[in-house]
């Protein structure tokens, strides 16, 4: 213990001497944070619509007013044929285009169906799908203005009731950055011991390999938690991302996660043979797949099954869920217990592998 405790205060004043590193790990995370924050959203509004009304009636009027009045839909254009609206979707000033044909309000008079069109711009399918579902909502609340419905749905939205995108997002973004900063540090920080040829010198030391490995790990976990502290403030009081579970729950867990990007970055230290290539791998090989995986920006249940089997590897998808879970949801070990004995499988497993490849390395 004493032998690790010297190699962990070694690392951290290698740390603390170097100028470079002490803004990537404290300013960067926040800066993340705040960046991806605003730019991971699914949240749709002021969806740009087009609206050519060839009834003119006061019907029209007042479906066209349900659209303006409503804060997902800005009416960007007024046309008076298809060709305007082919226009107006072909350069990108719409994004929905709406198409009242003439006898729409006298066919809601006599009782019956008024048909309208809806036209959705395809090649923006995060605005163009949901505008056309907000646009369905409008107009399903005219069809039945006036009429008793037979049955009454009131729908409840448990833990996100305002399904804001940022309660959803932001919590996935905080285990993407500690993911990125941990795995790339670790791995890079060894492969430098390497390529200045101190990691020979610590060797021939008394300092046994399994000792040095655990300082160093100790000390890049102590910044990762540093960070986690850092960017806790901007998730909760920036974006008021409720935090409505344990925040030892949630600094436990994280350990457990950062066990295994740890081992990730020591596997990587054993793949790469200068700093460059450790960034590279760490990127391409390690990075992006667990977040294509994870769920963290696309649904898990639509992937195919092979890729699905895949991402029970996949650390990152365990931490994202213990976050959505603990900020959103209130869970505790009581429910995360799957997830958590998950990470610690995995971390074990990776920390066992790194450690056999590095001793192999050596050799």
């Amino acid at each position: 213990m004493h032998v690790m405790l010297v190699v962990l205060r070694k690392e951290l004043a290698q740390l603390r001497r170097d100028p470079r590193i002490l803004p990537i790990l404290f300013i960067a995370p926040v800066m993340q944070m705040l960046i991806l924050g605003y730019a991971a959203t699914t949240d749709v509004k002021h969806v740009e619509l087009a609206v050519c009304d060839l009834d003119r009636s006061p019907m029209s009027r007042r479906l066209v007013e349900a659209f303006t009045s409503s804060r997902y839909f800005h009416v960007a254009a007024l046309v008076t044929s298809q060709a305007d609206i082919d226009r107006l979707l072909q350069g990108g000033e719409a994004r929905i285009a709406l198409t009242i044909p003439a006898g729409f309000g006298a066919a809601r008079q006599a009782g019956r169906t008024g048909r309208v069109q809806l036209i959705a711009d395809g090649s923006d399918p995060s605005g163009g799908t949901i505008g056309l579902a907000y646009a369905a909502n409008v107009i399903g609340g005219m069809a039945l203005e006036g009429l008793k419905p037979l049955v009454e749905l009131r729908p409840v939205v448990r833990y996100n009731p305002d399904l804001l995108s940022k309660n959803f997002m932001v919590p996935a973004t905080l285990a993407q950055i500690i993911m990125v900063m941990t795995m790339m540090l670790t791995g890079m920080a060894l492969v430098r011991e390497t390529e200045v040829g101190t990691m020979e010198q610590l060797l021939v030391t008394p300092i046994r390999p399994e000792a040095l490995i655990v300082g160093k790990l100790l000390a890049y976990a102590l910044v990762a938690l540093v960070e986690i502290l850092s960017a806790l403030p901007v998730v909760l009081f920036w974006f008021d991302v409720p935090l409505r579970g344990s925040f030892l729950t949630l600094m436990a867990l994280s350990l457990l996660f950062m066990l295994c990007t740890l081992g990730l970055g020591l596997l990587i230290s054993t793949l790469a043979r200068t700093q460059q290539q450790a960034m590279m791998i760490t990127a391409f090989v390690f990075m992006l797949p667990q977040i294509y995986l994870s769920g963290f920006a696309f649904p898990l249940q639509n992937m195919p099954k092979a890729f699905q089997l895949i991402s029970y590897a996949v650390p990152l998808r365990y931490y994202v869920t213990i976050l959505r879970g603990v900020f959103l949801k209130g869970v505790g070990l009581s429910v995360l217990w799957p997830e958590a004995l998950a990470l610690l499988g995995l971390g074990l497993a990776i920390l066992t592998l790194a450690r056999l490849r590095f001793r192999k390395r050596l050799g």
